[in-house]
């Protein structure tokens, strides 16, 4: 028969050909099992590059108002605030990732402003604190003083464990203060520096080796409204100049309350999209390559 004239070297070739096909779907199917892998990072969002751009739209950032995007160290949690209607209050939300998928739900009503201990152990809310259990977070805890009676907003910790707040006035005005652990104690909070306060500083985000401090201050080389500034530890241990991180993260707008990812990658931070109502403040989030760029204009 016809079938039997065939040369082996067809066969050979042929099943050359099947194997091929087979270990380059074997590649695609990897590919693609990576590609789903890379896809879910950040809830599923395209990076952004030196732009800023809002953070996915729709499903977090809206027409209203959004505040204080934070992803947990492990990058499986992605917690913020948002205006519910219904209540006329604002909910605590979370993202978490679970069985290869993210879940939402709303942790609690709006308890402060959030952020991690570099170990993710706790969850810093100005004055006050959770503590990461077996269970979930546990309940409201207060720092003891002298930080309990402090107006503090937001507050964030190296991994030294020492603290960087701010301290919120009335009149609208307020500085950055620190406080180190000695032996287990912590100290009397110290103001961090005429470079860093200037009497309208406010929500600090200290990097976890105290190597920068991130913060928003309106200040009269700004673009407007409150804008956002880098400050690097000098050789000294002093804090240099801050600097403004420029017209592509700052704009005429209110831009505030930053904070890096634990990978270093991407900062996120809060822009006021709507009138001065702050009806429609979105969560932004861009590369954070800036961080390396700039350290060497001081």
């Amino acid at each position: 028969m016809k079938e039997q004239t065939v040369p082996r070297m067809k066969f050979i070739s042929l099943g050359t050909t099947l194997i091929s096909i087979a270990l380059l779907a074997g590649c695609s199917t990897q590919q693609q099992s990576a590609s789903q892998a890379v896809d879910n990072s950040y809830l599923g969002q395209s990076p952004p590059g030196t732009t800023p751009k809002a953070f996915a739209p729709g499903l977090v950032t809206t027409d209203g108002y959004e505040y204080g995007g934070v992803f947990s160290p492990d990058l499986n949690e992605f917690y913020y605030v948002r205006d519910n209607p219904e209540s006329g209050k604002q909910d605590f939300v979370v993202f978490e990732y679970q069985a290869g998928a993210w879940q939402e739900s709303v942790v609690s009503t709006r308890k402060g402003t959030h952020l991690f201990s570099p170990d993710g152990t706790r969850m810093h809310l100005g004055k006050r604190f959770m503590e990461r259990t077996d269970s979930g977070w546990s309940e409201l805890q207060k720092l003891p003083e002298p930080f309990a009676t402090l107006p503090i907003m937001r507050l964030s910790s190296s991994e030294s464990g020492t603290y960087y707040f701010d301290e919120f006035k009335r009149d609208f005005t307020g500085d950055i203060r620190f406080s180190r652990k000695v032996n287990g104690e912590y100290q009397a909070p110290q103001l961090a520096g005429e470079t860093i306060n200037t009497g309208k500083s406010f929500h600090p985000f200290i990097a976890p080796d105290e190597s920068y401090i991130i913060f928003d201050s309106k200040r009269d080389d700004g673009y407007g409204d409150s804008d956002l500034y880098i400050s690097y530890r000098q050789s000294d241990g002093s804090w240099g100049e801050a600097i403004n991180l420029g017209d592509k993260i700052n704009t005429e707008a209110w831009e505030a309350a930053a904070s890096i990812t634990a990978d270093g990658k991407y900062m996120f931070f809060n822009r006021n999209m709507g009138s001065k109502n702050y009806e429609n403040v979105d969560i932004f989030w861009v590369s954070a390559r800036f961080i390396d760029e700039l350290r060497g204009n001081q």
